[in-house]
């Protein structure tokens, strides 16, 4: 491992733009492992794992989130997204959906980190996406609920968009005023 981890931490970027192609049911399954590999609290592991490759689905709640955006009183976000294309999910064919126990936002997150290193080592794109559970907290969130297969009394955690890059991306600057030792 050692170095090969070391550069996929210092590799992965968000992307935000991706093509059409389909990673493969191999690296699904690695991302998979590494998703369920995440370290939690007690080991509770207060997660479950949902790989959505249902482009229809994916599109459906894509739309059901850029319009509950349109909803807000501040439309700031939606103006935003709508001039950078009009897109929360990039064109991305796949999503990495985690469903959580409530309040175990930090065991979610630290999941989602391992999807998007995993998918960055298995030279794939991805971005995780909080803009996902917009339509869970709106008029039809039980029914995405439902469609995605979350598990009774689960909420929407976050999200991880995958699939290949469209174009080259680069990982943000490192800001060292952001580090200290001390001793």
């Amino acid at each position: 491992m050692g170095y090969d981890a070391l550069n996929a931490i210092m590799g992965r970027y968000s992307c935000r733009a991706f093509t059409d192609q389909m990673p493969t049911d191999g690296q699904f399954d690695a991302i998979a492992r590494a998703a369920l590999a995440a370290p939690s609290g007690m080991n509770a592991q207060p997660w479950h794992v949902i790989v959505a490759k249902d482009r229809a689905l994916i599109a459906d709640l894509e739309a059901a989130g850029l319009k509950g955006l349109s909803e807000l009183p501040d439309r700031s976000a939606y103006d935003r997204i709508m001039s950078r294309g009009g897109t929360l999910f990039y064109g991305a064919p796949a999503i990495v959906m985690v469903a959580m126990r409530p309040d175990s936002g930090l065991d979610c997150g630290i999941l989602c980190e391992n999807v998007a290193i995993a998918a960055e080592a298995l030279s794939l794109g991805s971005v995780i996406c909080g803009l996902a559970g917009i339509p869970f907290a709106g008029a039809r969130g039980e029914e995405f609920k439902r469609r995605f297969g979350f598990p009774e009394g689960y909420v929407f955690g976050m999200s991880v968009l995958i699939g290949h890059p469209a174009k080259p991306g680069k990982p943000h600057d490192l800001d060292w005023s952001k580090l200290s030792y001390v001793g």
